[in-house]
């Protein structure tokens, strides 16, 4: 049985860093895309960061709120992927989701259960 599982998140200052984790487990993600996304009590859930693999290797892309300060980087041995999020804002509070889309598939298939980041200012 996949599953994810976040950490790193917490309170910190505006213009600190944080660096979140998640640990995949239940079998291999080498090919598969893993990315962030977050979300603020009740909005929507919104993408925050990939990383994918490609005829050419891996390729990463972030939304443009993020771009810049945010950082997506996997550790395929460890079955791990990270974020680093520099510069951190008041409006980067929200609770923060790895999840896995399965190569071939159209669709994010895993989530983890989140980890809360609040900036304070």
């Amino acid at each position: 049985q996949v599953q994810l599982v976040e950490s790193g998140g917490g309170l910190v200052q505006a213009g600190g860093s944080l660096r979140l984790s998640c640990a995949a487990s239940g079998r291999t993600f080498n090919r598969d895309n893993m990315g962030w996304f977050r979300q603020a009590p009740g909005k929507e859930r919104e993408f925050v960061a990939a990383i994918s693999w490609n005829s050419w290797g891996w390729s990463t892309n972030y939304a443009d709120s993020v771009k810049g300060r945010f950082t997506i980087s996997r550790d395929n041995a460890k079955n791990m992927v990270y974020l680093q999020m520099n510069s951190l804002k008041p409006e980067d509070t929200m609770v923060y989701y790895c999840a896995v889309q399965t190569r071939g598939s159209n669709r994010w298939d895993y989530w983890g259960k989140g980890t809360l980041v609040t900036v304070s200012s």
